[in-house]
This record gives C-alpha cells, sequence and structure tokens, in this order.
C-alpha cells in the first residue's frame, strides 16, 4: 500500500517530480504518483486529498508550476503533511511558484522545499516515515554516509589531480 502521494498540477512537471519517485524507491517506500490540476480539476483534487489517509497515505509531496495552489488545496483537504515543490516554468522561473507556496496562510501549513527540489521533498517524507521505522532511520545514515564518503573521495581525487586534470577527468 503507497505511502507516500505524490501529486503535480501537470505532466510537464514530470521530469521534475521523477526524482521524487526515485529517491522513494532507492528507499523501498512505496507511493502512488498522480496528475490532478487544482485548477482544471478542482473536485478530482479535492477527492484525492480528502481520501488520502483512507488510502493508507502518511505524507503527501505536491508539484506545481505558475499560481502553485495544488500543495495549499490539497494542505487545506487532508490532515497529512504536506510537502509542497515550486517547479520552475515561465517568466519568473518558478519564484512565483515557491512565494505561492511558501506563503500558506496561518494554519494551513506546507513544507516547501527549492524550486524543482523534488528529490529533498521525497527524503524529507523519507525522513517522516523513519520517526516510527527504524528500518528506515539506518537506511538515512547509510546514505549520509555514502554521501559524506563520496565527498571525500571527491576531495581525495583533487588533491591528486590538481584543479586541472579533476576538471579534465
Amino acid at each position: 500500500m503507497p505511502k507516500v502521494g505524490i501529486i503535480m498540477g501537470s505532466d510537464s512537471d514530470l521530469a521534475i517530480m521523477k526524482d521524487a519517485a526515485e529517491i522513494l524507491s532507492q528507499f523501498g517506500v512505496d507511493y502512488e504518483i498522480t496528475i490532478c490540476s487544482a485548477h482544471r480539476l478542482p473536485e478530482e483534487t479535492f477527492r484525492y486529498a480528502n481520501s488520502a489517509i483512507d488510502r493508507g497515505l502518511e505524507v503527501i509531496i505536491a508539484g506545481a508550476g505558475g499560481a502553485a495552489h495544488l500543495p495549499g488545496v490539497i494542505a487545506a483537504s487532508t490532515l497529512l503533511p504536506v510537502i509542497g515543490v515550486p517547479i520552475q516554468s515561465g517568466a519568473l522561473a518558478g519564484v512565483d511558484a515557491l512565494y505561492a507556496i511558501v506563503q500558506m496562510p496561518r494554519g494551513i501549513p506546507v513544507a516547501t522545499v527549492a524550486i524543482n527540489g523534488s528529490a529533498n521533498a521525497a527524503l524529507l517524507a523519507v525522513q517522516m516515515l523513519a520517526m516510527e521505522n527504524a528500518a528506515l532511520r539506518q537506511a538515512l545514515q547509510d546514505y549520509r554516509r555514502e554521501m559524506a564518503k563520496a565527498v571525500l573521495n571527491k576531495d581525495r581525487k583533487l588533491n591528486q589531480l590538481g584543479i586541472k586534470a579533476y576538471l579534465e577527468g
């Protein structure tokens, strides 16, 4: 049964939101993925959010660009934590979406990650689920250790090769 819902307002958001799906898969977290526009399908969006708990979801990741109402509409329609992903689009390069998601009114919070930051949204969802799942906590610890090793290996390589050779390699 899916624990995380990934929802986006348009299929054009999928190129960004796929990173969330990949991270969740990497951690063995089941998810569902949906396209549903807050503006073009308001009733369906409400039904999605309103039924999320009954479907077994524990966290929802909602990506949207432009006016970016989807995360807020979802958050207003469920008690589950919602993580908003502002999607870069249009003349304002995602800043409009960032402001729309992060400036939710008091009482209806939406956690917000960086523009196009669906990977971090998934990691945040995994952290939330790991609060009651020791195996996920260990997987997160291992993930962070591997990131640290990768940085140390890059530093070692840089110091062995020098700047020019490192950049050419």
